[in-house]
Parts: structure tokens; C-alpha cells; sequence
């Protein structure tokens, strides 16, 4: 595995120069070129006024549209739609459940908090049944919401990696033959643009959720859901945006379209989209492909974990073992994790906590010496 030089693209988004941001995991710097996209953004409405949205909702969508279609190897741009965060597309999906019932739904106890929080909600007032498939042991979680998925259920949603452990899901095929009926919804917020991701054999079948905020190095307000043709044709929490595409049917019905606008929402900030097309369009002209980000990122997992000194990290307080899938960061089970955590911030060094999980990341914005650095850092400890 070889890494990438790209840091000189990252000059901006440094901090004080002298702090070691490992958490590319959680918010991945922006590469400099997102400050002439964010000031871009600004220019047209600065310009247009009322009219960027005819430039906003038509071609910087539909190129925002066309990079993903790319990227998740998706056979039609039009069934990628846009929200300002995933709890927005969360909850449409929800709406979608049957209305008679409290609609049933299966998940892991590994979930981010824009569904978990939402299901913990909804449970305390009856809303919604909630199956939760552990997580671990690892090498029989397929098994086990394959076999959980056959109970019958009206939504089922996991994650592709898992935010807390890095884990990577690889039984979409046998989820999907089991689950029947039911809307599936494959989380890709930890995969997209970390680890290649290819939809295309079940694009027609499952919805695909992510955003910019991490790998895809955009920022906050540009998530996106991937939405199979007739599955959730029309969600009970809609926007005025999901009649476009639609003004022309007569029908006593509230309308919706027919492609992924359907789970549109209402107006937003447009900004992010205009950052993400830029670093699409970069990273394509860098011929910077999503294999070579992971590779370098798995590059440096192994030289951080080659150089590990005695201290607080090692090798065996790994929650997921080497051999396992795993996405561009590592985790580590502390029993003194958020104490760890302070420690490292006090010598200059940012991560992440989650509980008892201490989670260091690494993304394009690295470069070996960077390593080399938070290696030295950590014998001071």
C-alpha cells in the first residue's frame, strides 16, 4: 500500500500548526480550494438573488447528483436527492412506515445517533417497535439480522461501517433476500469516499445515506439518500420542494415526484453543494480515486500501529481485530478513554471519544511525517 501527498492542498483548515488533527473520521478537513466554492456560492447569490436557485436546483445539483452516481456506481443521477443532514432523510424514511400500526423496525445496537436518538424517542411513546441486533461479535452479525430480517419487519437499517468500531457490513446481499417487504436503508456515512463502495447490483432495492461532513471533505449541509424507484413513494414528512416534477399531475392527492425528489425537502443553504462539487472536481483531476484514499489511510493505520510506543494504545485494546473489514480509522477500547483523550489534547493531539472508545483517523490531509509526529507526541504520555 502506498500513501497519497496531498497536504499542501490543506493550508488553511490548520489550526495553530502546531495541534495533530486525527479525527478526519469525524470532520475531515477541507482542502483550500472549498474557500473559492464557498465564496462562489456567495457570488451567485450576491448576483442572481431570488434566480441562483434556477442555477442552485439545476446544474450545480444535478453535477453534485452526477458525482455520487459516479462514485456509488449508481445507474440514474435522478435518484440522489439532498438534505442538510441525515436526521432530515431519517425521518422522511420513517414517514414512509405504515400509518395503522406502530411500524416495526430492525436495526443494530450500533447506529449513530440520528436514528437512534429518533427510535429511542418514538419507542417511549409507543410510535415504534425496535429490534436491535448486537453488533458484536463481529463475525456473526450478518447471521444474525439475516435471521432477525426474517421475522418480517417495515424498515431495516444498518450501518455500512460503523461509526463506533470501523467495521464493515458484507451482507447486504443475504439482508436484502431476507427482509422481504420491507424499506431498507444501508447507512454509508463512514464508507462514502472512504472505502469503495459500489450500489449498483442493489440500486433498485436500497436506499443509501451519507454526507459531506467526513471523507468527501465538504462540510456541514450536503448529506444525500440514494432512493430506489417506488420504494417510499410518497413520505407523510415532505417538503414543498418534493412537488417539483410533479405540478402537472391531477389528483386530489398532496403530488410528489416520481425520482428521488420525492424525499426533498424545503428550502436550504446551498453552499455545501458548491463545495462539494469542488472537491469532486479535484479530486478527479488529481486522478485521486476512493481505492487510493483508502489505501493510504490503511497505510497509515499500519505505520501508526508499527510504531506504537508503550502507553495507553495498543495493538490488543483494538476493538476490531486487523483482519477484519474496517474503514479509515482505528479504535480502541480504554477502560480510561475520555481521560486518554484529555491527555492527548493537552500534548497537541485531537481524536475523539465515544464512551470507552478512542478513535483516531486518518484521511488525505496526512502525510507519513504527520504520523511520525503523533508517534513522538504519544511517548510523552
Amino acid at each position: 500500500m502506498s500513501t497519497l501527498d496531498l497536504k499542501r492542498h490543506f493550508t488553511r483548515f490548520v489550526g495553530d500548526g502546531r495541534t495533530l488533527h486525527f479525527t478526519a473520521h469525524s470532520h475531515h478537513p477541507w482542502p483550500d480550494l472549498t474557500r473559492d466554492a464557498q465564496l462562489a456560492a456567495w457570488d451567485a447569490a450576491a448576483s442572481l438573488i431570488d434566480d441562483k436557485w434556477n442555477a442552485v436546483l439545476g446544474p450545480v445539483l444535478h453535477e453534485a447528483q452526477s458525482h455520487i452516481a459516479r462514485q456509488l456506481s449508481l445507474p440514474d443521477r435522478a435518484s440522489v436527492v439532498f438534505a442538510p443532514n441525515t436526521h432530515e432523510l431519517v425521518t422522511r424514511l420513517l414517514s414512509c412506515t405504515p400509518p395503522h400500526r406502530a411500524p416495526r423496525v430492525l436495526t443494530t445496537d450500533g447506529e449513530f445517533h440520528s436514528l437512534t436518538r429518533q427510535l429511542a424517542r418514538l419507542e417511549e411513546d409507543g410510535l415504534v417497535t425496535v429490534t436491535r441486533v448486537p453488533v458484536e461479535p463481529f463475525d456473526t452479525l450478518t447471521a444474525r439480522l439475516v435471521d432477525a430480517a426474517r421475522a418480517g419487519h417495515d424498515l431495516v437499517y444498518v450501518s455500512h461501517v460503523f461509526f463506533n468500531s470501523g467495521y464493515v457490513f458484507e451482507g447486504l446481499d443475504a439482508l436484502v433476500e431476507a427482509s422481504g417487504d420491507a424499506l431498507i436503508a444501508l447507512d454509508g456515512y463512514h464508507a462514502f469516499m472512504a472505502r469503495p463502495v459500489d450500489v449498483s447490483r442493489h440500486a433498485s432495492r436500497v436506499f443509501y445515506l451519507a454526507g459531506g461532513y467526513k471523507y468527501a471533505m465538504a462540510g456541514e449541509g450536503v448529506c444525500f439518500m440514494h432512493c430506489p424507484p417506488g420504494w417510499g413513494p410518497r413520505p407523510r414528512d415532505t417538503g414543498w420542494y418534493a412537488a417539483f416534477g410533479a405540478l402537472a399531475k391531477t389528483s386530489n392527492a398532496v403530488a410528489y415526484a416520481d425520482d428521488g425528489w420525492r424525499f426533498m425537502g424545503a428550502t436550504f443553504d446551498p453552499s455545501g453543494l458548491y463545495r462539494f462539487n469542488a472537491v469532486q472536481a479535484w479530486l478527479r483531476d488529481e486522478g485521486v480515486t476512493v481505492e487510493r484514499i483508502h489505501d493510504h489511510a490503511c497505510a497509515l493505520q499500519q505505520q501508526f500501529l508499527d510504531g506504537l510506543p508503550r502507553g495507553p494504545f495498543s495493538v490488543d485494546r483494538l476493538v476490531l481485530p486487523r483482519h477484519l473489514p474496517h474503514g479509515n480509522f482505528l479504535t480502541f477500547d480504554l477502560d480510561d478513554a475520555g481521560a486518554v483523550q484529555q491527555r492527548l489534547h493537552a500534548a497537541g493531539v485531537v481524536t475523539d471519544v465515544r464512551g470507552r472508545r478512542l478513535r483516531v483517523g486518518f484521511g488525505v490531509c496526512h502525510v507519513p511525517a504527520d504520523v511520525d509526529a503523533l508517534l513522538d507526541r504519544l511517548t510523552t504520555l
